[in-house]
């Protein structure tokens, strides 16, 4: 039996990781879930909203699975993912956008990885107002040589263990002369260490125009903080949407498994959440884990129920995801029936060209670099 931490979250948080719980139960893997409250029910418990109990609690499991937790806009508390990327040193988010949202999905053959430092950049948290009347205001933009050699290095290792085509790195330097080229700077000389991997880069605003005219051209793309932030939104994009994008982060012994969309607190407790972000990271978490079949069955089962498009939630539903009327199912319902596929799925016979064996996820991000 395998302990790992479970943070339902805010929002559709806990409709999401149950969904997600029932899935893993289906595998047959025994995983032994220690539920903690982070965000706004750790608020209302206790005063705060990441109490040290769950940092404990994923420092001693070492593996978590988390839930989205409400950032509030503005003023309220400070984001608690950023908070637990800077206090477990979580430095990797890695955010693979895979097509998976079947016949509507404008570009089928998506199959990339974003790799964005996680700890620092415009994250950092150093900000402050510049005048007493509170009329500006400065963010300090953080950009060390260790963070970014470190980054740099989890990608092109993740690219080799992967036999992924090449590295791109995306970033500012022609106007931000300072961080920029330190960023720069890191991955040239790291990508002369791996010469057996192809590494170009692209500057942010160029990377973005290329993407949606040729997603299929990149393959891992590694960034710093924000940049990845935007960059792996527009890539899920890409793939199909928020709703089937899962994220994992990895420091040098802890992974924590979560979706890249946020909480959707207008949708909560009504069972219309897409829980196919959720399930996947699940899948990550298996493959983290070494369970790599139970990991193909969870993809695949997701894989054929989206495509069936008997069962799925409201957003899989709508005339971008399919050519068919389609009557949309809720959060449970779908999550019962990817579970149910699971145990029965074929997985000797091969998926279509656009989900094939690599889109599918070898995705063993391994920390052992």
């Amino acid at each position: 039996m395998v302990k790992v931490t479970l943070i339902p979250g805010d929002g559709i948080g806990p409709e999401v990781t149950n969904a997600a719980r029932l899935v893993a139960t289906a595998t047959g893997v025994d995983i032994d879930w220690e539920v903690v409250d982070a965000g706004e029910r750790a608020i209302q418990a206790g005063g705060t909203p990441l109490p040290d109990s769950v940092l404990d609690s994923i420092r001693r499991n070492r593996l978590a699975l988390k839930g989205p937790i409400t950032t509030p806009i503005g003023g309220g508390f400070r984001s608690v993912n950023v908070s637990l990327r800077q206090q477990l040193d979580l430095y990797a988010s890695v955010r693979p956008a895979r097509a998976i949202a079947g016949e509507g999905t404008r570009f089928p053959e998506t199959d990339l990885i974003v790799v964005r430092e996680a700890t620092e950049g415009l994250y950092s948290g150093v900000e402050h107002w510049v005048d007493r009347d509170h009329s500006a205001a400065e963010t300090v933009n953080v950009i060390t040589r260790k963070a970014s050699d470190r980054i740099v290095r989890f990608a092109f290792e993740l690219a080799k263990r992967e036999k992924r085509r090449k590295v791109t790195a995306v970033h500012k330097a022609n106007i931000m002369k300072t961080t920029g080229a330190l960023f720069q700077t890191a991955f040239r000389e790291m990508a002369a260490k791996y010469t057996d991997i192809p590494a170009e880069e692209r500057l942010v605003d160029n990377m973005a125009m290329q993407l949606v005219k040729r997603p299929s051209e990149y393959d891992v793309i590694v960034t710093t903080n924000l940049f990845g932030d935007i960059l792996s939104d527009l890539c899920a994009g890409l793939a199909g949407g928020l709703g089937i994008a899962p994220g994992a982060l990895y420091g040098e012994s802890i992974a924590v498994f979560e979706p890249v969309h946020g909480s959707a607190p207008k949708y909560a407790g009504q069972d219309k959440a897409n829980p196919v972000a959720e399930i996947l990271c699940l899948e990550l978490l298996l493959r983290h884990m070494g369970k790599t079949e139970a990991a193909d069955r969870v993809w695949r089962a997701v894989w054929e129920t989206i495509a069936e498009k008997k069962v799925v939630t409201y957003d899989l539903a709508l005339p971008g995801y399919t050519d068919r009327p389609v009557a949309p199912s809720g959060c449970l319902a779908m999550a019962k029936e990817i579970a149910r596929k699971v145990p029965l799925v074929d997985l000797s016979r091969p998926m279509p060209k656009a989900t094939a064996a690599k889109a599918a996820g070898a995705l063993d991000a391994s920390l052992e670099t």
